[in-house]
């Protein structure tokens, strides 16, 4: 078995480091670098009083907590700043220390100088979350030593302990965690699919597209990157990737990877091999044509990884859609009621919508991340029958689509339940797919959907009736 060449392990021991943002990430890397050694300080805009779940634990170990803001002197004594997801990069407390030589790593760029055995890297704008956790579900039914994270939940720096030389670390990366990687190398990289999200970050799309493409950047011939041929932007980062690409797609044959022939999954090794019948399209048990895309991708990287097929097919026609990923939640006097609250950006939200032939109650609304919400249009003439909207994003979103279809303006998410129960007939569908982020009414997007759901909880309770609302 081929291993990358381990990058050089930091040495912590003594050093003063930093860690700026208190999530789940910088919880592990703060806790991890204590354990090596390390004076760790951690750092949060956040007050004490928000911060008090994690503090005691910190303080247990040693560890000082700022809250409340970044002291520029605290970020000027370290040695070594690694830098949370969530924490924007143009942030002037990083910028100045960037400009005195502190150097500035991310917790994936921390965890990967660690991580024993080969990762496996999936990012994209969409799907990343379904496809990593059917990839690691399909290596673990082949025999494989397996274990999953990074952007889905467990923190990189949570696997370092658990792995092994003979270990896949099947890793979610987003764009936030890729901005700041040096020496992360992936034996399989993969990009699901490049569209304008997080542009209120990034700035422009090109600047985002660039950091989904740093997950190629560490590695070599011997590596492999697996590439969208039907998605443009992803397609075009072949040209930089420096590994052997393999290909998926739902719409033509591929010289290497894996694409769909007469509803057929089939996969080619090479380009003068012949394709191999994998499992037809009928054996999928997840909804729409974007998740077709993922299990492509995750044959065709299954298969990289060594995976048989035998493996591949079980671990599909077995595997659950995850949760707040068009999760099926209930009927409701005939009404089919959908969580797809991780649909944050207007592509998720687009692909969301096509899985339902039409009759769709829309919920779309929250965080705005400068998106443009007239791409809906076609399809919400086609197929949605009213849309209701939250969160600060309302006024926006009701400005680019009015005309387009009916709009409900319904402020919060039991509200908009609210009127939906109230509106919505049999045959009909219910489908939260907001196009927004979740950070102005709710802590994440996890939390958004379990909202919902216990929503539409109260209605079934109800007897279909109007639901419980606060």
């Amino acid at each position: 078995m081929h291993y990358p060449c381990p990058a050089p392990m930091l040495e912590l021991k003594g050093k003063k480091v930093l860690v700026v943002g208190l999530g789940k990430s910088g919880l592990a890397a703060a806790l991890f670098l204590r354990r090596q050694g390390a004076h760790v300080t951690v750092s949060d805009i956040r007050s004490a009083e928000a911060l008090a779940k994690d503090i005691p634990a910190l303080l247990d170990e040693g560890i000082n907590v700022e809250a409340g803001g970044h002291g520029l002197l605290t970020f000027r004594r370290q040695d070594l700043i690694v830098v949370s997801p969530g924490v924007p990069l143009d942030t002037p407390e990083l910028v100045q220390a960037r400009n005195l030589g502190r150097p500035i790593i991310g917790e994936l760029e921390l965890a990967a100088r660690y991580l024993k055995g080969q990762i496996l890297a999936v990012t994209g704008s969409n799907g990343k979350t379904t496809t990593t956790s059917l990839i690691g579900e399909i290596l673990e039914k082949s025999g494989l030593r397996t274990q999953v994270g990074g952007n889905i939940g467990v923190p990189v720096v949570a696997l370092i302990e658990g792995s092994a030389d003979d270990t896949w670390n099947v890793l979610e990366v987003s764009s936030f965690q890729l901005e700041t990687t040096e020496v992360f190398h992936p034996r399989i990289a993969v990009i699901l699919n490049i569209t304008p999200d997080h542009l209120d970050r990034h700035g422009t799309f090109e600047n985002y597209a660039l950091a989904k493409e740093r997950i190629f950047l560490s590695q070599t011939q011997d590596d492999y990157c697996v590439l969208n041929a039907d998605n443009p932007r992803a397609a075009a980062a072949a040209e930089r990737a420096k590994s052997s690409v393999y290909w998926f797609s739902l719409k033509h044959a591929v010289n290497q990877g894996a694409w769909v022939e007469s509803k057929t999954i089939v996969f080619r090794t090479s380009p003068s091999s012949v394709p191999e019948t994998v499992m037809p399209l009928s054996a999928i048990p997840l909804k729409g044509d974007h998740n077709i895309e993922n299990v492509l991708a995750s044959v065709c990287t299954a298969r990289l990884a060594g995976a048989a097929f035998e493996s591949i097919r079980k671990g599909v026609e077995e595997f659950k859609a995850v949760e707040h990923r068009l999760e099926y939640v209930a009927t409701v006097n005939g009404v089919e009621v959908y969580n797809d609250s991780k649909a944050t950006n207007v592509d998720a939200t687009a692909k969301a919508i096509a899985a339902f032939p039409g009759n769709i109650h829309l919920i779309l609304g929250g965080k705005d991340k400068n998106s443009d919400y007239t791409e809906l249009n076609e399809l919400l003439r086609a197929r949605v029958k009213a849309v209701y909207t939250i969160g600060s994003a309302a006024a926006k979103i009701e400005s680019q689509l009015r005309g387009v279809v009916p709009i409900h303006s319904c402020e919060t998410l039991d509200k908009a339940v609210g009127a939906i129960a109230a509106a919505a007939h049999p045959a009909e569908v219910v489908l939260l797919a907001p196009a927004c982020s979740s950070f102005d009414q709710f802590e994440n997007y996890e939390q958004r959907g379990r909202v919902f759901k216990q929503l539409v909880s109260d209605w079934e309770a109800s007897r279909g009736m109007h639901p419980h609302t606060s």
